[in-house]
């Protein structure tokens, strides 16, 4: 609970290589994580020659921890090795639709978390990465995934330079529904954000962007409706490529 409460993201690494026996630890507890049906319906890759991270740093728009840190993890949702099992005992496979890359999603994200809680538990610090569904189509291609394999996320993990202080969260209320959703009036969204909105970061964002409030920060900075829909495309495409789409 601990490590839970401490958790934020680490953007700077010292090039100090992780244990291998720690990262053993670390892979261990990913494969302990709750799991469909024990399918384990994921892989992970995990990258540490300096070629293959360089490789891979545009896909994560050349963000210089994914060339600083010593591990780069790419979680990808996994049908593949699964059906080939199937196939080899004479079972017919039929997992080649949207719904099972939904569960190997879900499969790949609770074995990540439970490699970053191992991996914080020794000291190490770490960053999800979201741009590994902008580009999964060229993680794809370097990491030579085959069908029935797709990214998911990606996590760099090392040793911090330094320790950033905690990001801020919404209340426990605003994400919270008992027994049923309760809708937000406009009065509760007000009051859920009224803190993030009123931060000292939130002030020097705004200063910087010359927007009126954070959430056109969102809309027009960060999270922009015309990259969502392309990126929603691509990866939607190579859905279809790697044979998650084809009933």
């Amino acid at each position: 609970m601990e490590t839970i409460f401490k958790h934020r993201s680490i953007r700077r690494y010292k090039p100090d290589a992780i244990p291998e026996n720690i990262l053993d630890r670390i892979l261990e507890a990913a494969t302990r994580a709750s799991t469909t049906g024990n399918m384990q319906l994921y892989s992970i890759v995990v990258s540490t020659d300096p070629k293959v991270k360089q490789a891979l740093s545009p896909c994560h728009f050349n963000q210089p921890m994914v060339t600083e840190a010593p591990v780069v993890m790419t979680f990808c949702a996994d049908i593949h090795r699964f059906d080939l099992w199937c196939e080899q005992r004479g079972a017919e496979p039929g997992y080649d639709n949207f719904l099972w890359f939904v569960n190997g999603a879900i499969d790949a994200l609770l074995a990540s978390q439970n490699a970053v809680l191992e991996a914080e538990t020794h000291g190490l610090g770490i960053c999800y990465l979201g741009t590994t569904t902008y580009t999964a189509d060229k993680i794809v291609e370097i990491l030579r995934l085959p069908k029935g394999v797709i990214p998911v996320t990606t996590v760099v993990m090392g040793y911090p330079t330094d320790c950033p202080p905690l990001t801020d969260r919404l209340p426990v209320e605003a994400v919270v529904h008992r027994d049923t959703y309760h809708d937000y009036t406009p009065e509760a969204i007000d009051r859920l954000w009224a803190e993030r909105e009123n931060s000292d970061e939130t002030k020097r964002l705004l200063a910087e962007n010359g927007l009126p409030n954070l959430a056109r920060i969102f809309t027009e900075r960060r999270y922009r409706k015309e990259d969502n829909v392309q990126f929603s495309r691509t990866y939607l495409d190579l859905l279809r490529k790697q044979g998650f789409m084809k009933q």
